[in-house]
């Protein structure tokens, strides 16, 4: 039995074990999700129309989402995981299939998202997106001596301690590139000892793997971290805009940036289904759409639903119906041997 089996099993029967996790009221809806996914701006005027009440947790990592529900550390009605962790958690029995019948302005969603095999699988739609974006690198300009163009920035002595990584298995993905491996979620297990390897000796490079956009933003901040993997257009945002005395740049390394799209999915059980999709109908709307790509920086997943709150500069920032762009991306996908990827980056990070 593998590790991520092993693990499923685990996790629902700390699940089984905690009855009196479904309590909160009809009108409440309690959020698993990412830093700016319930900023106030929009989530206020959701509250304002529907009559539920939205309280948000936060993860720093898509590993946390099946962590947290295992845990049983709270009421979690509607969770936003990225397109390579959906299937697991589905298939860990940790969310309901979604009645796409009950989703307002579901066909405005690109098909190439809303009929992704991570999304529809078994015959059923476990996941509706939400919102979708990259992750390039970013960098101090005046600290580097000459533009980088390739992931080994991430690797080179010379920013020996002014260097970050996202503190997630993902961690392998961009390594894996970096050595020149295009099967990144299908590594062998030759390769996958290689990008262990490489990422043991990077470690006394690191200033610290991030857990969060906001830790990330606080170390560049800081002047603790010269460069990183980021969330395209939140990081440089958020650090540019406090005025520090410097400015950061963003680019896309010459071996691609990756990509990801986050969904919406309804934990098993919830006692709070009808607000649930009432938000993931909300968040199909102009008002939720808009809203969460301005509070984050990410690009909408429902072209239609911005035809009127985006003007066209904004449309061609936020890539609207550019779907090359995805094309252009390495889109996240569940690893083939998840078990194997986790048991990797968690001997990285046990490493000295």
């Amino acid at each position: 039995m593998n590790l991520i089996r092993k693990f499923a099993i685990g996790a629902l029967a700390a699940i089984s074990a905690l009855p009196n996790i479904a309590s909160a009221s009809a009108a409440e809806l309690n959020l698993l999700t990412w830093e700016g996914y319930a900023a106030d701006g929009f989530v206020s005027k959701f509250e304002a129309a529907s009559g539920c009440k939205v309280t948000a947790s936060y993860v720093g990592s898509n590993d946390d989402f099946a962590a947290k529900l295992a845990a049983g550390g709270g009421v979690y009605d509607i969770i936003t995981p990225s397109l390579d962790t959906v299937p697991m958690l589905h298939q860990a029995g940790f969310v309901d299939p979604i009645d796409t019948a009950k989703v307002d302005g579901y066909d405005g969603i690109y098909p190439e998202f809303s009929k992704s095999r991570a999304v529809v699988a078994d015959g059923e739609t476990w996941a509706v997106p939400l919102i979708w974006g990259s992750v390039s690198l970013i960098y101090r300009p005046d600290k580097l001596p000459s533009t980088p163009d390739s992931i080994g920035v991430l690797f080179d002595p010379a920013n020996k301690g002014k260097i970050s990584l996202w503190d997630d298995k993902s961690a392998i993905y961009w390594t894996a590139r970096y050595l020149g491996y295009d099967n990144v979620f299908d590594l062998s297990d030759e390769q996958l000892e290689a990008v262990k390897a490489k990422l043991i000796e990077q470690k006394p490079l690191i200033r610290k793997y991030w857990a969060s956009a906001g830790e990330l933003t606080e170390l560049m901040a800081n002047e603790e971290v010269y460069v990183s993997n980021a969330w395209t257009g939140l990081s440089s945002k958020d650090v540019n805009a406090l005025n520090k005395g410097f400015k950061v740049v963003e680019f896309t390394p010459k071996e691609k940036a990756e990509g990801w799209m986050d969904s919406m999915m309804i934990a098993k059980g919830s006692p709070n289904t009808e607000c649930a999709y009432k938000f993931i109908s909300f968040m199909q709307s102009a008002e939720g759409q808009c809203g969460i790509a301005g509070s984050t920086g990410y690009f909408p997943v429902n072209p239609k639903a911005v035809e009127s709150c985006m003007n066209a500069d904004m449309k061609k920032e936020r890539q609207v119906n550019n779907v090359e762009f995805v094309k252009s991306l390495v889109m996240w996908e569940q690893p083939k041997r998840l078990d194997k990827y986790l048991e990797v980056w968690n001997a990285v990070k046990a490493a000295p």
